[in-house]
């Protein structure tokens, strides 16, 4: 995809740390159910309020474009289940949000009980790629189905 020379300059990321987690995430923004993100403060602040940012596939295309509307900064053990539901992941728990988010802040090195997290919250600006939306979907409810199976019951089993 070639972008418009207004977005040419625009910062362009993965979520996650593997392209299956990129393709994950990224599916669940383009579908509507992720408005939020958390980062380690010790990485600092990847995104300025106000700020677009294209959101890249697992193999690298943009398939978004965000933009950031709000960044706090907050111990990781007092992020909500309001907050964790609009990272839209798993059965939307935050047992699920809790137990995915400390894997992954263990696999980068940052995971400590009292760490302090970036609490981002954006909004979906515009789709860049029409056959990663089609399928965005079917990923959302993969997502519930391999939550549910693992134990994350919140949405119950026709999810």
């Amino acid at each position: 995809m070639i972008l418009s020379p207004d977005r040419a300059d625009l910062k362009q990321f993965r979520f996650g740390d593997s392209p299956e987690l990129a393709d994950r995430l990224a599916a669940l923004v383009v579908a509507g159910v992720k408005t939020a993100t958390c980062s380690a403060v010790a990485n600092g602040f990847e995104a300025a309020l106000g700020e677009q940012q294209i959101v890249l596939s697992g193999e690298g295309y943009p398939v978004a474009i965000i933009e950031t509307l709000s960044l706090d900064v907050l111990p990781f053990e007092q992020v909500t289940p309001a907050q964790a539901a609009q990272e839209g992941e798993g059965d939307l728990s935050y047992a699920y949000w809790r137990d995915a988010h400390e894997a992954y802040f263990q696999r980068e090195g940052t995971y400590a009980p009292d760490m302090q997290v970036i609490f981002e919250t954006f909004r979906l600006v515009a789709l860049l790629d029409e056959g990663f939306a089609k399928q965005a979907e079917d990923e959302v409810k993969a997502e519930r189905a391999e939550a549910h199976l693992a134990g994350y019951t919140a949405l119950g089993a026709d999810t």
